[in-house]
């Protein structure tokens, strides 16, 4: 029986009508509360039950930047939103239709996102004197009438939380660990959504706990029935399912997809993979996900630092395996010497950055598009390196497979830029048909007769060579190579040849970078250029404003360096071009130098993605302006 059919029959057996349920088309909720309040957890858990129901769907967690941050403070708190839709979901939304509050620090610092005559459901057993003073509050918000604007639900969660698992014999902090499933169960009724599979979720999750297990499946009914007996919510709601394109589905975050994008090119490629990482946020998930996978022939280390992380994958590299490092901004910057090195012996890497919010330690929980001067400049030395962006979680897993095909093809470090919004984000993958992949073809030369360690293809490529391989032995250094023995050389003009040669190959990658795919118009009045995670927020503020009878196209790049070969005549065919950005206007910067054209910035750099209304706006204040 479904959650709506038993909420149906339990109104009329008590001699109720039962509720009315109105149908929507998207619904966007937030989670908030302390760090230790489950809130992520409790944001994907509801995530997984959605992506059951066959929603599209996207989410955005926000951690708090400070380690242990004092319960009840501002700088505290911990978010997870996510928007879910009958239709294709692009971000996870501007603003809530739900807030839940577990404390008044949650509150005060969500409260001006929520949309007018949202729904706050809110704490209210934390909602005491201390709490209240920790968050500036000088009186209740939830008694002195300040939330006339909203539909305010006072549940005192954590006492109810208590009372329902008082036979549990968990002590008073077990406890308390409950009360986002109490929530979740709150949601769960409000969305009529069964309870049977997120049951068995958390007895699975909970497998060696079974006692926890136990109280949380508690909790999660004891919320769900609460929300039915009191008749709290007046309507119950329903978001139908999405037309989503047949396959089989999964629900993953950025840096999981990444993870498996790199099983993917180790298997395709028929080569072991070597990760040697430092942890760093926000891009340790991949070194789990990867440490997880070893019988895929998969190897990492957790190395001492990030220096060491790199030089081990350069040193796998020569070994004969994909090698792979990550790491974030601040990371990057240790590894620079070594990319060098990198670059001088020619050898297939991939570096991946999850960029967050700088200079220094910056905002390490925060979403930025920081780096991508440091990626494509932010070396010594005429020092070139391809770089390419993923724009969603799911488009990590393909972004990491063509890192690697252009690493081994070329013989070079790749940069693959991802961000903390899209690495922690999740949303639906189709699990691809392993026929539909590229090919990574790898050969290790073999044969001696004639070998040159610098002799290059006609991709401007060394030939990649096992050491031990009989009569193929050569050096490895950081010093200069000769053109073709790999010899230490200091002759100067040995020097330019292969300063050029080497950024002759990376610049030929662009014959290798599929045409663009422009959406909207193929000339007219505004092109909006965009790259990573602006991605979701540029196509809806397109389509809206293309609804308007707005004549506004849009193009993404995945190939930063170099760019796409296309580009250049693509720009040319609109008056106006926007580029919407995650920092002061990098991208801006390297169009303008590049094609020598005016180009209009939208930046932001708040630690929060862009909205889009934000993007929207823009929009349309350009077009009015080339109106006139």
């Amino acid at each position: 029986m479904s959650a709506a059919a038993a909420t149906a029959q339990a109104a009329e057996k008590r001699g109720a009508p039962p509720r009315p349920v109105e149908e929507l088309d998207s619904v966007v909720i937030r989670f908030v509360g302390d760090s230790g309040d489950g809130m992520q957890l409790t944001g994907n858990e509801f995530s997984r039950a959605i992506a059951k129901a066959g929603h599209d769907f996207a989410t955005h967690p926000d951690y708090p930047s400070e380690i242990r941050a004092p319960t009840g403070t501002l700088f505290g708190v911990s978010g997870y939103q996510i928007q879910f839709a009958s239709r294709q979901v692009f971000t996870s939304g501007d603003a809530p239709d739900v807030l839940v509050a577990m404390n008044p620090a949650a509150l005060k610092t969500n409260l001006s996102d929520v949309k007018r005559g949202g729904i706050l459901i809110a704490n209210s057993g934390a909602f005491t004197d201390n709490n209240l003073a920790k968050a500036g509050y000088q009186s209740n918000p939830l008694d002195d009438g300040s939330l006339g604007d909203y539909r305010l639900y006072k549940i005192d969660i954590s006492e109810l939380t208590a009372h329902a698992l008082k036979a549990s014999g968990l002590s008073k902090k077990e406890v308390g660990r409950c009360k986002n499933y109490y929530a979740l169960g709150l949601m769960l009724s409000l969305y009529s959504r069964p309870l049977e599979k997120e049951e068995e979720d958390i007895r699975r999750k909970f497998a060696k706990k079974p006692e926890i297990a136990e109280a949380n499946v508690l909790a999660l009914r004891a919320g769900y029935a609460y929300a039915d007996a009191t008749e709290m919510f007046i309507t119950n709601y329903r978001v139908r399912t999405a037309d989503i394109a047949p396959g089989t589905y999964r629900s993953l975050t950025g840096n999981h997809a990444a993870a498996l994008g790199f099983v993917a090119a180790s298997e395709l490629a028929g080569v072991p993979l070597f990760l040697g990482s430092y942890p760093i946020t926000p891009a340790t998930d991949i070194l789990h996900e990867l440490s997880a996978l070893k019988h895929f022939n998969v190897a990492t280390f957790q190395a001492e630092d990030e220096i060491a992380g790199i030089c081990s994958a350069i040193g796998a590299a020569y070994g004969g395996v994909l090698g792979m490092t990550t790491t974030s901004g601040p990371g990057m910057a240790l590894k620079t010497e070594a990319l060098g090195l990198a670059v001088m012996l020619e050898l297939p890497l991939v570096i991946v950055n999850v960029q967050r919010g700088g200079p220094s330690t910056g905002l390490p929980t925060k979403i930025e598009q920081s780096d991508l001067l440091q990626a494509v400049y932010g070396r010594n030395g005429e020092c070139p390196i391809p770089v390419i962006a993923a724009h969603s979680p799911a488009d990590c897993f393909d972004c990491a497979i063509e890192a690697f095909r252009l690493a081994v093809k070329y013989m070079t470090p790749v940069i693959f830029l991802s961000d903390g919004g899209i690495g922690n984000a999740a949303e639906p993958w189709r699990i691809p048909d392993p026929a539909s992949l590229p090919k990574l073809e790898v050969k290790f030369r073999t044969d001696a007769e004639g070998f040159q360690a610098y002799a290059r293809d006609g991709n401007l490529a060394r030939a990649w060579v096992r050491p031990g391989t009989p009569g193929l032995e050569h050096r490895v250094g950081g010093l200069e190579k000769d053109f073709l023995t790999g010899n230490i050389s200091h002759d100067p003009m040995n020097h330019q040849r292969m300063v050029e040669v080497r950024a002759a190959k990376v610049e030929g990658i662009a014959r290798d970078i599929p045409p663009l795919q422009v959406e909207g118009p193929a000339q007219g009045d505004l092109l909006i250029v965009g790259w990573g995670s602006t991605y979701g927020s540029i196509v809806q503020a397109r389509e809206q404003a293309a609804a308007q009878g707005l004549s506004v196209a849009h193009v993404h790049l995945r190939h930063l360096n170099p760019l796409p070969p296309d580009l250049g005549d693509i720009l040319k065919r609109y008056r106006t071009v926007l580029v919407p950005e995650m920092n002061l206007g990098q991208l801006a910067r390297i169009l303008r130098e590049r094609y020598l054209i005016g180009v209009e910035q939208l930046n932001k750099v708040q630690g929060k993605p862009f909205k889009v209304s934000e993007i929207h706006d823009r929009i349309v204040e350009l077009c009015k302006k080339g109106a006139k």
